[in-house]
């Protein structure tokens, strides 16, 4: 299936076998591209920082490399053809388990252009993208959803930055169990499961929203793309919508103002292994900043004395709170731009992975220190007050 240069659609390997060492890659990708001098088979393996792009020719070449990665030990092979799907899931006793489905719709005669800039981690013409209108019915991106589909892609990138951290019997013994905590219209949730479940053999998805049109609009989608027995929808709040508690990955991706911080202290309470958190607006430090006596610190007046001003900083030292009061109950945190401002204002990202680790004294001295100065409380904070308070930081 993989060396047919006209039915091949594409093909990701990934994971690894129980008991194996790690294969020379995090994950492969390959699909027919058409060049200039022919048809090729394009493979991207992906180590931990960078994608490595090389096409080979169809027959011996592509022989050889098809070869060799299969002599890799991934423990997933998912393949699309124009013809099936087909999942292989290499069991921890080392048998191969094969799950054959219907084809994508694809069509007759699947996009193959070169993609010399960049490789996609979810391409235009996959039907979810059409589906969810982002892309038009010939599998192109429609010009106004252009911003869209990069707000995707890169949160797919960041998505993948995590699957490290996840439970080793996740996906493999039981499902991969993900939760989308204010999913919205859901673009990001059913990018994020297609992706997830090309890597996992099980994969199930729950979205959070207080709108009843989410939660309908969002079952909609699932049974159009068949797959409402692995995403489900549910109407309610982050912090009390009915979630099973063992949850692997949690996403809030703009979610509104605390909103964001009722999601992360949700996923805190789970355990989560791996959490992504994309802040909208942050309004509750802006008016702790802003209410009648409060007086910054000398001499930082001028940080807060222009509402522009005002509004950017709060910005700032509300996610920064935040990363400081996660890393206070035990998770690894970065915070980094994952789109361009040009695509959305709102394009830092929290990042955070379960370590289980206790603070320090200087990293609790500091967050004191730092709220105190500006006479702030953070709702994350007040929302874990009970495990801030039992905090044994290492000294």
């Amino acid at each position: 299936m993989l060396l047919d240069p006209d039915t091949l659609v594409r093909a990701v390997a990934a994971g690894r076998r129980h008991g194996a060492s790690p294969p020379a890659w995090r994950r492969v990708e390959l699909r027919p591209v058409d060049l200039r001098d022919g048809r090729r088979l394009q493979v991207v393996a992906h180590d931990r920082g960078q994608a490595h792009t090389r096409n080979e020719p169809f027959g011996p070449p592509a022989e050889q490399a098809v070869d060799l990665l299969l002599a890799e030990p991934f423990g997933n092979w998912h393949v699309e053809t124009t013809a099936a799907t087909v999942q292989l899931r290499v069991t921890k006793k080392g048998a191969a388990q094969v799950h054959r489905s219907a084809a994508a719709h694809f069509g007759a005669d699947p996009p193959r252009a070169h993609d010399r800039a960049r490789a996609h981690l979810l391409e235009p013409s996959d039907p979810v993208l059409r589906e969810l209108g982002i892309a038009d019915s010939g599998g192109r991106i429609k010009p106004s959803r252009q911003d869209k589909y990069r707000q995707v892609e890169e949160m797919l990138r960041a998505l993948d930055t995590v699957l490290d951290a996840l439970p080793a019997g996740a996906g493999d013994q039981r499902p991969l169990r993900v939760v989308d905590l204010g999913c919205g219209n859901a673009y990001l949730t059913f990018a994020g499961y297609r992706y997830l479940s090309a890597r996992y053999p099980q994969v199930e998805l729950v979205g959070v929203d207080v709108k009843a049109q989410a939660r309908e609009h969002g079952e909609r989608v699932a049974a159009a793309l068949g797959w409402s027995d692995s995403v489900r929808f549910v109407e309610g709040a982050a912090l009390d919508a009915p979630v099973a508690s063992a949850v692997d990955l949690v996403l809030a991706l703009h979610a509104c103002d605390t909103a964001t911080d009722d999601a992360l202290a949700r996923a805190v309470r789970w355990q989560a292994p791996a959490v992504l958190a994309a802040p909208c607006c942050h309004h509750d430090l802006q008016r702790q900043l802003g209410r009648a006596g409060a007086a910054p610190p000398h001499p930082h007046g001028l940080l807060t004395r222009q509402p522009i001003l005002r509004e950017r900083f709060a910005d700032v030292l509300t996610d920064a709170l935040r990363a400081a009061v996660l890393r206070m109950v035990g998770y690894r945190v970065d915070v980094v731009e994952f789109v361009g401002s040009e695509h959305t204002p709102r394009n830092t990202l929290i990042r955070a992975v379960r370590t289980g680790a206790a603070p320090t004294a200087a990293q609790c001295a500091e967050y004191r220190e730092l709220t105190a100065q500006w006479q702030v409380e953070p709702r994350l904070a007040t929302l874990l007050a009970d495990l801030l308070a039992d905090l044994r930081p290492l000294s």
